[in-house]
């Protein structure tokens, strides 16, 4: 990241839940299941190219029993 430069909050989003749905183990079509949405759907927002509603935010979050902030920190990447 270039210093000083944010990254859109859809896209911090889809990164960190491709980091937290690798580590833990999970398919992106286990998590689509467990999420009730399809398993493009969680392809296309991990890559950024789909912002999610807070309706599939929370589902997300709760498919994947994380915080909050685990979904949503800005990190330097």
């Amino acid at each position: 990241m270039i210093s000083g430069v944010k990254r859109a909050p859809h896209v911090v989003f889809g990164q960190n839940l491709c980091r937290l749905r690798t580590s833990a183990k999970l398919t992106q079509e286990t998590l689509a299941e467990k999420a009730d949405l399809s398993r493009r759907f969680i392809q296309e927002i991990e890559a950024g190219s789909k912002n999610p509603s807070v309706n599939t935010v929370v589902r997300l979050k709760k498919a994947l029993d994380c915080s909050w902030n685990e979904l949503f920190a800005q990190t330097d990447e």
